[in-house]
């Protein structure tokens, strides 16, 4: 979804998350553990994990679990295999989905999405329906009182960022996924804490939703998903209109 868009979501989702520790906990946990496996344990030269630590950090993960996760990445202990992939589909309204996954069961978490789609109205649709309208970047949402828009601009193009986005209340901004842990450090370096930081997918257009009861439809379609346990994020094309989020 758009970073305006987004930015009203945002708190809308992180209560509903918030509520499910557990969840946000597992989630981190098989991202350290992909993070490990994919560039070793060490944060210092390993910029992917080294951004999860951040977050599981911001999420107060307890310190045992974080080494765990660490460890079954490296193989210091054993661990179930994972696998990152996403599905695709449409909300109420026609809004389209991309749904990350990180799983250990293809199958189950196949049926608990489609489930999902059938329970709130939508539908899942074929690979590339979706995906073709949606670009892969770095995206950063910072409030509008943390920094000012000139001394952003200046930090963040100068680590690699593509675009800043000043959207009033909060500022978007935008970068090549190749440039996103540099990024996300220069920010971090600078005190900087962001609402929402990801590799996420950007739509090229949107879809404008204006009335209540298909809003509350993608809400609550993305709701049921995010809350399934091997989901790692939703991102829609979706642009609700701020005075139906409430």
């Amino acid at each position: 979804m758009s970073g305006h868009s987004k930015w009203h979501t945002t708190k809308r989702h992180k209560a509903v998350i918030d509520a499910k520790r557990g969840k946000v906990f597992s989630v981190l946990s098989k991202e350290l553990t992909l993070a490990a496996k994919a560039g070793g344990g060490n944060p210092d030269s390993n910029a992917r994990l080294r951004t999860v630590l951040d977050k599981a950090k911001a999420a107060n993960m307890p310190t045992d679990n974080v080494k765990r996760a660490v460890q079954k990445g490296t193989g210091e202990i054993p661990g179930v295999v994972y696998e990152e992939f996403a599905y695709e589909g449409y909300a109420p309204g026609g809004v389209g989905l991309i749904i990350e996954v990180t799983t250990d069961n293809k199958n189950r978490i196949a049926a608990e999405v489609r489930h999902a789609f059938a329970e709130h109205g939508g539908n899942m649709a074929q690979a590339g329906a979706v995906s073709h309208g949606f670009q892969r970047k770095g995206q950063i949402l910072l409030s509008a009182d943390a920094i000012t828009e000139d001394a952003l601009m200046e930090l963040a193009l100068n680590a690699g960022a593509e675009d800043v986005i000043n959207h009033s209340d909060h500022f978007e901004v935008l970068c090549a996924v190749s440039d996103y842990y540099t990024l996300a450090k220069a920010l971090e370096d600078k005190g900087l804490k962001p609402a929402s930081s990801e590799l996420a997918y950007v739509p090229n257009l949107y879809v404008p939703i204006k009335d209540a009861a298909v809003a509350k439809g993608v809400l609550e379609l993305i709701d049921a998903i995010e809350a399934l346990d091997d989901v790692k994020a939703v991102h829609g094309n979706h642009e609700i209109d701020p005075k139906l989020l409430g």
